[in-house]
């Protein structure tokens, strides 16, 4: 298939219309017209993943997190971002990212899926037209009444994940849940508006952490990474299901950092 062929599928279910004004999704290098064979998956391009990217010999690199963001002046070896576009382009590797636009519709209620999630609604909505509601986050009613400690093992097993941080008593009572994947703190308004107990993502500093603590939100920081490496499978299944006669790689997963 041509490169535009996968491009349009995708943007089907996953329209970058969706994406936030401030990100950069899309086709990001490479050729439309050019024949892809292999597609690689991974959360970011990283050293390590367009390493593992050639090795797989992808045509398209598809990632959740953009390698660019903003405007850039020189494409040069000397700057690291630099240096994988031109390892992108000098292994004729296309590269695609789908980052909020995948969020809103997809990784939401992937991530609630993950938690077990009923009675869920939209945490922050980004869009609306009186018969749709789509946005960032979900918040919802875990699967029973649980302790905070009861709730974070949960989570822990659910991601499978080697550790969670968690803010509050761990012996508190939580029901309702709120979750975003990856840096969910701006969304802390939200979270106590809809009144969650619990607020499971990542990214989460000491002090927006304690101030959520006692206004009665415990928080579960189950790390970037951690919520959403998830979409690696995710899209890999997808696209496998989708594109029978191609072939689909991820990459491994990494956690990027080690707690000693």
């Amino acid at each position: 298939m041509k490169c535009k062929e996968i491009i349009e599928i995708l943007e089907q279910k996953y329209a970058p219309s969706f994406a936030e004004s401030w990100d950069n999704v899309g086709l990001l290098a490479g050729d439309r017209e050019r024949e892809v064979k292999k597609i690689f998956l991974a959360l970011d391009v990283t050293d390590e993943t367009l390493q593992a990217a050639i090795d797989f010999g992808a045509d398209l690199m598809i990632t959740h997190h953009p390698l660019i963001f903003s405007g850039m002046k020189r494409v040069v070896a000397e700057d690291f971002i630099g240096r994988r576009i031109m390892g992108l382009i000098g292994n004729q590797i296309s590269y695609y990212a789908m980052h909020t636009n995948f969020d809103i519709l997809g990784m939401a209620d992937m991530s609630a899926d993950f938690l077990e999630l009923s009675k869920r609604e939209v945490l922050e909505v980004t869009f609306e037209d009186g018969q749709r509601q789509e946005g960032i986050g979900r918040i919802g009613s875990l699967p029973r009444e649980m302790t905070l400690r009861e709730c974070a093992l949960f989570v822990k097993a659910q991601f499978q994940l080697p550790h969670v941080t968690v803010y509050g008593s761990l012996d508190v009572g939580v029901n309702r849940a709120a979750v975003c994947t990856g840096s969910g703190k701006s969304l802390m308004k939200e979270v106590l508006k809809k009144k969650a107990q619990v607020y499971i993502t990542g990214d989460v500093d000491y002090h927006t952490a304690i101030d959520a603590v006692a206004q009665g939100v415990s928080i579960i920081d189950a790390g970037h990474y951690g919520t959403e490496y998830i979409f690696m499978e995710y899209m890999r299944q997808e696209l496998a299901e989708k594109l029978p006669g191609l072939e689909v790689g991820r990459m491994e997963i990494l956690h990027p950092c080690t707690v000693l």
